[in-house]
């Protein structure tokens, strides 16, 4: 049985940025899930995807972009049927850090200067690139027209998000590869090589010239190290 591989995208984005991955994993012939992450909190958007993954039947390859990487190790704690971690440009923060802390703690990063700042009711604030600044900031390695479409369709990061700490990770227990991009605006070059030498990650590619949004401007890297991380536990 070819495992389920389930995607779990991050911030600025929706589970269509995963289109171009999904569509050559499906030509493999892998079952594929692109899980909805709510993007409100760190525990939980966990627990959204951690419901969706009891429902899976047989092994997964959970694969998660930016954001999603911190969700997805929360999620597969206590999933035995977890058997791989892909981190695609993601973060992989260790117990109590939060993604706003390991962002920040290399040079590099030019997020926070392109945010505008959606106050809500509830005293936290949603966070969006600024349109004018997400070509650049966040997918500059495809054409204008399609990052136009795409900073249009972004989805936003709550501030309870970006600042909650991770419990504690999956990535300790399970076998994770990493993929990264090197021209990366969102989480700095160093921190993508600093976490993926505390996960002892099976494998590291790292993409010369490649922005953030790697699945839509990468996808067939990250398709293959899907493909790996499946080949590897088949």
């Amino acid at each position: 049985m070819k495992p389920t591989i389930v995607l779990v995208h991050g911030a600025f984005a929706e589970s269509a940025s995963w289109n171009e991955v999904t569509r050559q994993l499906l030509a493999e012939g892998y079952p594929v899930i692109a899980a909805p992450n709510p993007l409100r909190s760190l525990s939980g958007d966990a627990a959204v995807v951690s419901s969706l993954l009891a429902t899976v039947d047989g092994p997964v390859v959970l694969a998660g972009h930016s954001y999603g990487g911190a969700v997805m190790s929360n999620a597969a704690v206590g999933h035995d049927h977890v058997k791989a971690l892909v981190f695609v440009a993601a973060f992989a923060p260790e117990a109590g850090e939060s993604i706003g802390e390991l962002s920040g703690r290399f040079p590099g990063g030019t997020l926070g200067e392109t945010l505008k700042e959606v106050p809500l009711p509830d005293g936290t604030v949603d966070l969006y690139i600024r349109q004018d600044k997400y070509h650049q900031q966040f997918i500059a390695d495809v054409p204008a027209a399609q990052a136009a479409l795409d900073a249009v369709a972004q989805r936003p990061l709550n501030t309870t998000a970006l600042n909650e700490g991770s419990g504690e990770p999956a990535w300790k227990t399970v076998p994770s590869w990493f993929v990264y991009p090197e021209a990366d605006y969102n989480i700095p070059l160093e921190a993508h090589r600093f976490m993926a030498e505390r996960a002892g990650a099976r494998e590291r590619v790292e993409l010369p010239g490649a922005s953030h949004a790697i699945p839509a401007s990468e996808p067939a890297a990250v398709a293959g190290i899907i493909l790996q991380a499946a080949a590897a536990i088949a």
